[in-house]
């Protein structure tokens, strides 16, 4: 009886199915162990978020509102004025040049705070413009390579023309351009970079990624000090050249994902591609590229690959409510995160200390920050990360409401923003784990929109927060806090394989469903 009743369990297993291999796979057996030279080629393509760093956070030297001090022409004049705007004109100025800002050089600081934001506000608007047309260009038309080097060439000619602005019109509607231009920059870099390297390595270049950002971060203040008493202009041209001598380096050595070329069906330029690769890593493809062939890839795929609409893509994770989930939930979660990461290098002149300190602190913030980022990625879960991060930036970010101005608010506000930028790292990778190849580019590219969406909210309350610092550190701990719970709705990706379909991803969907603790095969078909 024993026997009888366990010969069809055998049976079952061995009459199994063998898993068609993926891409994914695929590609790490025709690439082998990724080399230095590999490694080092993708360290060189994630340096494009330190140009992205630039132009997020360079209006916080350039449109910042300089220091003033009476003349003495005028007995009605006193230094504790709140305003010089009521003065006659030969009554006060600047302690800098007036080109040293816009605000100063266009005498903007009695035009109203609509007018004096309006270039930081265009910029915004522009990321947001640009990611909503642009985001599904690299999964459809383009590829990652492509638009990434369209939106570098765009980002630092509009940066180099701002630097000629006659107006602040004209200024603000290029910093429109530079947005526009920008906003798929580190969407694509992120996405790029990790599908160019084995998995091994994705989370070392992902938080190498943030690292570069960081440095583009630091160097604004170190910029800023140096043209202290020279024209705003000057940082434009120091931050836009780079960029463009870096496009043209970045056209000869980088090469387009061979998991995009191969969802895509080109097969080909994917052969070549992983030729490159692997050489560079110290191997030689000497087999077939049968294991490529046998690649299957689902229909809604192929519908895709071959469709015209450069929103297929959107419309595939429009139909599938899982994916709408995912996408909701994590969007959500990023806008109160860019909310206080936007928000909080803006606020610290309501800190009341040196603005270049100030800067500086915010941005080296970030390097342990990223070492953290790293750390968690590769230990803790990510869902849980993303809850405890949010939940700690928003405790202190409301402890800067009570606490008075000074060393012990700067600290807490430190601390906040040390928890956001490493809450803000996890997404990233997360929302790269969370969506399969045919959509990540335009997943991950939404996810940064809900992130700059929450930064176009910040200098808002930043402006408010002046009078009232509940109205900036109080509603960015709120916001921030309370959105961070929607990552309890986010499926746990720690040590899961990438799908490279939709099909594979809500196969994986239900596999979890469906999934009991007895069911020993369950963690091998999420793997």
């Amino acid at each position: 009886m024993a026997d009888t009743a366990s010969a069809p369990l055998l049976t079952s297993h061995k009459t199994r199915p063998a898993k068609a291999p993926s891409i994914d796979d695929t590609i790490e057996t025709y690439m082998g162990a990724t080399g230095a030279l590999q490694l080092l080629k993708a360290v060189l393509l994630a340096f494009a978020w330190a140009f992205d760093a630039q132009q997020v956070f360079i209006s916080v030297f350039t449109d910042a509102e300089p220091q003033w001090h009476c003349t003495g022409a005028d007995a009605s004049c006193s230094a504790a004025a709140a305003s010089p705007c009521a003065l006659p004109s030969g009554a006060w100025a600047w302690d800098r040049p007036a080109v040293t800002s816009v605000v100063s050089e266009w005498s903007l600081k009695c035009a109203g705070p609509a007018l004096v934001s309006l270039p930081a506000s265009s910029f915004f608007a522009g990321c947001l413009a640009g990611g909503f047309l642009l985001t599904t260009l690299a999964d459809s038309l383009l590829g990652r390579r492509k638009m990434l080097l369209v939106s570098i060439v765009s980002m630092s000619v509009a940066g180099v023309l701002t630097a000629f602005s006659p107006n602040v019109w004209v200024y603000a509607a290029l910093r429109f351009m530079s947005g526009f231009g920008r906003s798929m920059v580190g969407t694509c870099t992120l996405v790029l970079s990790t599908e160019l390297v084995g998995k091994r390595w994705r989370d070392t270049v992902c938080v190498a990624g943030f690292f570069c950002f960081t440095l583009g971060f630091l160097s604004l203040p170190a910029l800023a000090y140096t043209f202290r008493e020279e024209s705003w202009r000057n940082m434009y041209l120091w931050t836009s050249v780079p960029s463009l001598c870096y496009s043209i380096l970045f056209y000869f050595l980088v090469q387009e994902s061979p998991r995009w070329l191969l969802v895509r069906g080109r097969k080909q330029d994917a052969i070549e591609t992983l030729q490159q690769i692997a050489s560079l890593n110290g191997n030689s493809i000497t087999s077939s590229f049968s294991m490529l062939h046998a690649c299957t890839m689902n229909n809604d795929t192929a519908e895709e690959s071959s469709g015209d609409s450069v929103f297929a893509t959107l419309h595939s994770m429009w139909e599938r409510p899982w994916a709408l989930r995912r996408l909701a939930a994590i969007m959500t979660a990023s806008f109160g995160v860019g909310m206080v990461y936007y928000g909080m290098p803006l606020n610290v002149g309501n800190l009341g200390s040196n603005l270049y300190l100030s800067v500086t602190y915010n941005a080296l913030a970030e390097l342990p920050s990223s070492i953290l980022s790293w750390l968690l990625m590769g230990r803790i879960n990510r869902r849980s990360s993303v809850i405890a991060l949010t939940g700690a930036a928003g405790v202190w970010s409301l402890a800067c409401v009570i606490i008075p101005q000074g060393a012990a608010r700067m600290a807490a506000e430190l601390l906040s923003f040390f928890a956001t930028c490493t809450a803000f790292n996890v997404i990233m990778m997360y929302s790269i784990e969370l969506f399969p190849t045919s959509v990540r580019n335009s997943a991950v590219g939404l996810v940064r929109q809900a992130l700059v969406l929450g930064g176009v909210a910040a200098p808002v309350l930043v402006a408010l927060g002046r009078e009232r610092s509940f109205l900036s550190f109080g509603v960015f701990g709120l916001v921030v806090g309370c959105f961070g719970m929607f990552a309890a709705c986010l499926p746990e990706t720690r040590g899961k394989g990438m799908s490279d379909t939709m099909d594979e991803e809500e196969h994986k969907e239900a596999a979890v469903a469906a999934c009991t603790v007895d069911d020993a095969d369950c963690n091998s078909d999420l793997v």
